[in-house]
């Protein structure tokens, strides 16, 4: 096939990529193919080729208008995981060049992020470069995690850059160590005023006052562990953090279109979705006959033009 493919296109990139690989020896070229072979297993799923055959997405258009996509996994089975990753990677990447190429820099329609359960859908490639230059072109990101060792457990060094490019933070609660010493620590200190007393008794009593100021922790660690369910604190770029009430979700004008509020608003998704194509009644279609014999298989395209104008017809030919 590479061969065949060397004649018409010799300088083509499977070509050039083929020949490197052809320059190891036969132990390398099986552990290649074996890591090969491990990281595609899960196309081995039919449904799975069937999604990922086509696309009927279009992430580079998400800024050109409003639009609202979902990706939704199970948060227990990392079997794909990689998707998500995957489908984030190109987004990102898809959303950057249009707005640099069509728009000028800056996409028309903000784009917003909303990644929850960020820590159980895989790890984005190059993730501390891109959140570092998405925002001048009009798209932010929104990362949830239960905790930040979660971050550090998947980017590793990298996850100090990333919470870094975040201007603003919002802790809900939680009692991980390491968040909570964090967190303890950004917060800064206040100023307090202690006063002491001492008083001895004997045969010439004595008694003294000192008052002196010190500097503690905004918020203690035991203190962080303990924040009522109720509240939350806020920290914004080029402001001090403070404690705030979390919003009461119920008191949103729009809560009536909730299912919560009424279970026949519940959103199900098995409704829209449909795993087979179906085709436009002006699109044309060339017709293939193919024809199998012991020694070989030959493909005889009829160069034909058929063009359907009626939907059933077409899929009664199908």
């Amino acid at each position: 096939m590479f061969m065949g493919l060397e004649k018409r296109k010799p300088d083509h990139f499977a070509v050039r990529q083929y020949k490197k690989f052809r320059l190891a020896s036969g132990k390398t070229m099986k552990s290649v193919l074996i890591s090969c072979g491990a990281r595609l297993a899960p196309f081995d799923i039919g449904e799975l080729r069937d999604i990922m055959m086509y696309d009927e997405m279009q992430l580079d258009r998400i800024g050109d208008r409003k639009t609202a996509t979902f990706f939704i996994i199970s948060d227990v089975d990392t079997t794909y995981n990689f998707l998500v990753a995957l489908a984030f990677s190109q987004m990102f990447t898809l959303l950057c060049e249009r707005a640099d190429t069509k728009y000028g820099g800056r996409l028309p329609v903000h784009t917003r992020i909303l990644w929850d359960e960020m820590a159980n859908t895989g790890q984005v490639p190059q993730l501390e470069k891109i959140i570092a230059v998405i925002r001048s072109r009009e798209i932010s990101l929104c990362m949830f995690l239960q905790a930040q060792s979660q971050m550090k457990a998947i980017y590793k060094d990298h996850a100090e850059t990333i919470l870094g490019n975040c201007d603003s933070v919002v802790f809900l609660g939680g009692r991980e160590h390491s968040t909570i010493k964090e967190l303890s620590e950004v917060l800064g200190k206040e100023t307090i005023s202690m006063q002491t007393e001492s008083k001895t008794q004997g045969q010439s009593p004595s008694y003294g006052q000192n008052q002196q100021r010190l500097g503690k922790e905004l918020m203690t660690m035991d203190e962080l562990t303990t924040m009522p369910g109720d509240k939350c604190i806020l920290q914004l770029r080029g402001l001090r953090p403070f404690l705030s009430p979390k919003y009461d979700l119920r008191k949103h004008p729009n809560f009536r279109h909730t299912a919560e509020a009424d279970k026949r608003n519940a959103f199900d998704s098995a409704k829209l979705v449909n795993r087979r194509m179906k085709p436009n009644p002006n699109e044309q279609y060339k017709h293939y006959e193919v024809s199998v014999t012991d020694e070989d298989t030959t493909i005889n395209e009829d160069e034909d033009i058929l063009n359907y104008d009626d939907v059933d017809d077409l899929e009664a030919f199908a």
